[in-house]
C-alpha cells in the first residue's frame, strides 16, 4: 500500500475527552492530527512518568500560561491514575481542555480513580475500516492479516509485524503491568481464546483445555476487554418462546491480531478460518460505524437451541410498552455463490409478530447483488459501502 495519509472517520469532540483504543491503532497521530496546537506529553518517557508520579503538581507548571480553552495531551494516561486529580483541578481553575489517551482502561475504570465527574466523554479509535481505507481496501489481504494500520501501510511485513505485536504489545504489556500473577497459563489460555474467535464462550472447557481455574478464565477474557483487544458478542433473546442461547461470542478487536494469538502466522489458513474473520471484520466496520456516528445501537448475534442462528442482529429501537422492537438482521458467508437456505432463519425471525424486522442483509464473497422478496443479498464491498453511507441502521 502507497504510505499516504489516511483520514480517520472519528471526530475531536469539542471538550475534554478520554480516548481509548488497543495499542497500534494510531492514537498518538490522531491527536497529533485533530489538535496540532496542544501540549502533549507522553507517559511512556520514563523520566516523565517518573516526575509525574513523584508530584502530578507539575504539570501546571509544565504546561505554562496558556489561555483558557487550551489543550493538554497527556498520552497513556492509564500509567498514572491518579494525574487525573490534578487534570480536574485544572479543568476547573485554568480551564484548559485534556485530551486524556490510553491502551487500557483496566486501571482506570478499577483502581478507583477521579474519572472527572462526567466533564469528560469517551472516544474510541479502532484498525482502519473500509471507509477510510477507500481505494486501498483490499479485502482478501484484510481477512488474512488484518486493519492494523502498521499492517496495511507496510504490507508485504505484515507476519513479522503481527507476531511481534502479540509478543511486544501483548505478552509485556501484560507482565509490567501485572494483570496476572503468573504468565505461562495466560499465553496458554491467549493461544486457545484466538482459535476461538467469532464463537460461542464456555469457560469450563477453555479452563480444561489451558490447564487453568474457570475462574482464571474469567479475568483473563476480562483483561483482553479492559486492554480492548476483543469484544464479547452478546445473544439477543426476543423470548419468542423458543429455547434461546445465552453464552456470548467472543470476537477479537482485529482478524490479524486474532491469527497472531492463534500462532498461525505462518500456517495457510482454512476455509473455516477465513469465514470467521470475514464475520470479524462486519463486526468491526458495525463498531466503527456505530461509535463514529454517534449511533449507539445494540449489536448482537441470535441462536435458539436448535441451532438456528443469524450472524448479527441490529436493533434499531427498542421495544417499548406500546411497540415492538425494530431490527436489521446481518447474514455472513465467505462463499463465492448464495444458497438462499441461509435465509431461513432471517426471514423465520421477521415472522414473529412479536417483532419488528426492518431489513435482511446477506453479505457473502460474491461479486453479484441480489434482491429476493425483502432480502438484499451484497457482495461485501457493495455491503461495507451502503454501511458506511447510512444505508444498513
Amino acid at each position: 500500500m502507497r504510505k499516504t495519509l489516511v483520514h480517520r472517520l472519528l471526530k475531536a469532540p469539542k471538550r475534554s475527552f478520554f480516548l481509548f483504543g488497543p495499542r497500534g491503532v494510531g492514537k498518538t497521530t490522531w491527536l497529533r492530527q485533530v489538535l496540532p496546537q496542544a501540549t502533549f506529553f507522553d507517559l511512556l518517557d520514563s523520566s516523565l512518568y517518573l516526575e509525574f508520579s513523584q508530584n502530578p503538581s507539575l504539570i501546571e507548571a509544565m504546561v505554562g500560561n496558556l489561555p483558557p480553552g487550551s489543550w493538554v495531551v497527556l498520552d497513556e494516561i492509564q500509567k498514572i491514575p491518579h494525574l487525573l486529580d490534578e487534570v480536574h483541578r485544572l479543568m476547573e481553575t485554568r480551564e484548559w481542555k485534556f485530551a486524556l489517551c490510553g491502551s487500557s482502561a483496566r486501571k482506570l475504570r478499577r483502581g478507583g480513580v477521579n474519572l472527572l465527574g462526567g466533564r469528560a466523554v469517551t472516544r474510541n479509535l479502532d484498525a482502519f475500516s473500509f471507509r477510510e481505507l477507500r481505494n486501498e481496501f483490499n479485502a482478501g489481504f484484510s481477512l488474512e492479516w488484518g486493519l492494523l494500520p502498521l499492517v496495511q501501510l507496510n504490507r508485504e511485513e505484515a507476519p513479522d509485524i503481527l507476531n511481534a505485536y502479540v509478543n511486544t504489545y501483548i505478552k509485556e504489556e501484560i507482565k509490567e503491568e501485572g494483570l496476572v500473577r503468573r504468565l505461562p497459563p495466560f499465553l496458554r489460555f491467549l493461544s486457545i481464546a484466538g482459535q476461538l474467535n467469532g464463537q460461542r464462550v464456555n469457560s469450563q472447557n477453555i479452563a480444561r483445555e489451558a490447564g487453568v481455574p474457570r475462574s482464571s478464565v474469567d479475568v483473563y477474557f476480562s483483561i483482553l476487554e479492559d486492554t480492548l483487544l476483543g469484544y464479547f458478542l452478546p445473544a439477543y433473546r426476543p423470548g419468542l418462546k423458543v429455547r434461546e442461547q445465552t453464552h456470548p461470542k467472543f470476537y477479537w478487536f482485529d482478524p490479524g491480531v486474532a491469527r497472531a494469538a492463534a500462532g498461525l502466522l505462518f500456517d495457510p489458513l482454512d476455509r473455516l478460518w477465513k469465514g470467521t474473520a470475514l464475520e470479524n471484520l462486519i463486526y468491526h466496520e458495525l463498531r466503527v460505524y456505530n461509535h463514529t456516528r454517534n449511533k449507539n445501537r445494540a449489536i448482537s448475534f441470535y441462536r435458539t437451541g436448535s441451532g438456528v442462528e443469524i450472524d448479527f442482529v441490529i436493533e434499531t429501537r427498542k421495544r417499548q410498552p406500546s411497540s415492538n422492537p425494530h431490527l436489521v438482521c446481518l447474514e455472513v458467508k465467505n462463499v463465492d455463490k448464495w444458497d438462499r437456505r441461509w435465509e431461513r432463519p432471517m426471514r423465520s425471525l421477521k415472522s414473529h409478530n412479536r417483532i419488528h424486522v426492518d431489513k435482511m442483509i446477506g453479505i457473502y464473497a460474491g461479486k453479484r447483488a441480489y434482491h429476493f422478496d425483502g432480502l438484499d443479498v451484497l457482495p461485501v464491498e457493495d455491503f461495507l459501502k451502503r454501511l458506511h453511507q447510512g444505508d444498513v441502521f
